[in-house]
């Protein structure tokens, strides 16, 4: 861990190179005038919208809806299974039912889900406007970086993984309230400049308190959904292999905001592409296309706030990805692994893993905030 002492709170860094657009956030962080004891800056951290990807932020009386992001509750669960030895004719099938059950990308269900997988959280009126839509939204997969990977673990069992978040839920739910931060400080003149997109909301006033619990909701939305989905893919295994069994799922959120005590104080934890790693506390941290996850335990280090890497972190954004990134060199590297993989076209090398930081560096770079319990390696990926 490096310490940064330039700015107004010291910023902890456990990467051992940062972009300047990344540092340059981690800097207005730590010259924020509500933020606490320190920055803490996660291995896999890239730039964001207004606070790096890969970036923890403790503050004191508001929240910052920009510190959580777009994609509130964007993270991922995972599923052991007793299955050993899967051939690849199973999974290129078990594939094609997933494709065929779960909507990808930009698509939705065409018919509304049933309301039992909506959370059951009270919310505001602007969630009242996406509530329909979210119907046809839970369960879905979306695009980007989200993934449902079949995997094998260091014994074989085979693992169901799937990294998913809010949909346009949450994306609504962080543009209104990020909008209504930034009039509310204009108005009240507050000296933080907009350039560095981390205006807030006092956690104690109306508008604090509707998007606390705005918030919540589309965390468990994303929870929800990420549920349904690993329960929808359970049954198209069970269908593949009947004597199947499963063991509890393990569902984690890497965009979020929570009430936590950290050195002698009741703070607002941001975590903008982190997880939580509590002292014993069990995490996934899943890598790039066609590189390995995990299966860790926090380590509960205070000077994280209790938090570790969410994944491998971008190398490069996605349009260098495109134009930079052979398209035969990628798919090469993943035929060679013989892993079922998602890289097409052109289009697709944004989630090439060359696009993305090497996972196995990131582990090692947070040795002091997680230790590996297993590692997956891939066998089969859906991308949206």
């Amino acid at each position: 861990m490096i310490e940064i002492k330039s700015e107004k709170l010291p910023i902890y860094l456990w990467a051992k190179d940062i972009e300047e657009g990344a540092l340059m956030q981690a800097n207005n962080l730590a010259n924020h005038p509500f933020a606490f004891h320190h920055i803490a800056i996660m291995p896999d951290v890239h730039e964001g919208y207004g606070m790096p990807i890969g970036g923890v932020l403790a503050t004191e009386k508001v929240i910052i809806p920009n510190a959580v992001g777009v994609d509130i509750g964007c993270g991922v669960t995972a599923r052991k299974t007793s299955l050993k030895g899967v051939s690849k004719e199973d999974l290129k099938n078990i594939l094609g039912k997933i494709r065929e059950e779960i909507p990808v990308g930009f698509a939705h269900y065409k018919v509304s889900q049933d309301k039992i997988n909506m959370p059951k959280f009270n919310f505001s009126k602007e969630i009242e406007k996406e509530y329909e839509s979210a119907l046809h939204q839970v369960g879905t997969l979306g695009g980007g970086n989200h993934f449902i990977e079949i995997q094998k673990d260091s014994k074989e069992y085979i693992w169901i993984m799937v990294h998913s978040g809010s949909r346009n839920l949450g994306f609504k739910v962080a543009h209104f309230y990020n909008h209504l931060a930034k009039e509310l400080n204009k108005k009240n003149k507050i000296k933080i400049s907009e350039k560095w997109d981390l205006c807030y909301l006092v956690l104690q006033s109306k508008e604090g308190k509707s998007y606390w619990q705005d918030m919540n909701f589309c965390l468990q939305f994303a929870y929800n959904s990420r549920s349904l989905m690993l329960s929808k893919i359970s049954k198209i295994f069970e269908d593949h292999f009947p004597t199947v069994e499963f063991e509890k799922e393990i569902n984690i959120h890497h965009n979020y905001a929570s009430l936590e005590k950290h050195f002698g104080k009741e703070v607002i934890v941001h975590r903008k592409g982190a997880i939580s790693a509590v002292k014993d506390q069990i995490g996934l941290v899943p890598g790039s296309q066609g590189t390995h996850s995990y299966l860790i335990k926090g380590l509960g280090n205070t000077l994280s706030f209790n938090s570790c890497a969410h994944g491998a972190g971008r190398r490069m954004s996605r349009k260098e990805a495109r134009r930079s990134l052979s398209l035969e060199e990628e798919k090469s590297k993943l035929d060679k692994k013989g892993i079922l993989h998602a890289i097409r076209g052109k289009r697709d090398l944004d989630e090439a893993a060359s696009a993305y930081k090497n996972i196995e560096e990131v582990m090692d770079k947070q040795k002091d905030l997680a230790q590996i319990i297993e590692i997956f390696a891939p066998l089969a990926v859906v991308k949206g």
